[in-house]
C-alpha cells in the first residue's frame, strides 16, 4: 500500500486549477477526480476481497450476470451489452472465468453463430460465497453509511440519465 500523504492532492489541484481558469470550474475538475479517486480505492478493495475466489471485480460482475440470469448462460455480446464493456472485454473475462472454472462456452441451440457462456456448478458456489463476503464488507464502501450512499447513488443517477445510460 502506498503511504497516505501529508495533503489532499484533489484540495491542492483545485487550488491550482482555479487559480488558473476560475473559481467556476474547480467544483467541476474537484468532483471528477474525486469520483475517479474513490473508483481506484473500491476497485482495490474489492478485488482484494475477491482475490480468494480467483476473482477481480470485472469477472464477478460477469459471473453474477450468468448467476441471476434465468438459464444461467448469456451470448457473449448481450454479456457486453449488460455490463456495458466492449465485446474484447468479455471475450477475456469468459476466458478467466472458463480457466477458473466457473463458466463454460458452449453452443447455442438454435443460432449455430453464437456462442453461449454457461455458469456451472462451481462458478455458483464461487457467486454465492464471493458474494457472502462482499455484502459482509459492504462492497468496500465504509465509512459511508446507508443514507450516504442512497444520496450518491441518486447523484449519479441523474449524470447517467443525461447521458442516455439506459432508457427510461
Amino acid at each position: 500500500m502506498t503511504p497516505a500523504l501529508q495533503f489532499d492532492p484533489i484540495a491542492e489541484a483545485r487550488r491550482q486549477w482555479t487559480s488558473r481558469w476560475g473559481d467556476a470550474v474547480g467544483p467541476s475538475m474537484s468532483a471528477v477526480t474525486s469520483i475517479m479517486r474513490a473508483q481506484q480505492i473500491l476497485m482495490t478493495r474489492l478485488n482484494e476481497l475477491l482475490k480468494p475466489y480467483d476473482l477481480t471485480f470485472p469477472r464477478y460482475e460477469a459471473l453474477m450476470l450468468l448467476f441471476l440470469s434465468r438459464r444461467g448462460s448469456l451470448p457473449l455480446g448481450k454479456m457486453g451489452v449488460r455490463l456495458q464493456v466492449h465485446r474484447t472485454s468479455v471475450t477475456n473475462i469468459v476466458d478467466q472465468l472458463e480457466r477458473s472454472g466457473y463458466v463454460q462456452r458452449v453452443p447455442h441451440d438454435v443460432d449455430r453463430r453464437t456462442v453461449l457462456a454457461s455458469i456451472t456448478a462451481e462458478g455458483r458456489r464461487v457467486a454465492e460465497a464471493s458474494t457472502r463476503e462482499l455484502n459482509a464488507a459492504s462492497f468496500g464502501t465504509a465509512p459511508l453509511e446507508a443514507d450516504d450512499l442512497e444520496a450518491l447513488s441518486a447523484v449519479l443517477l441523474r449524470l447517467r440519465l443525461e447521458a442516455g445510460d439506459f432508457a427510461v
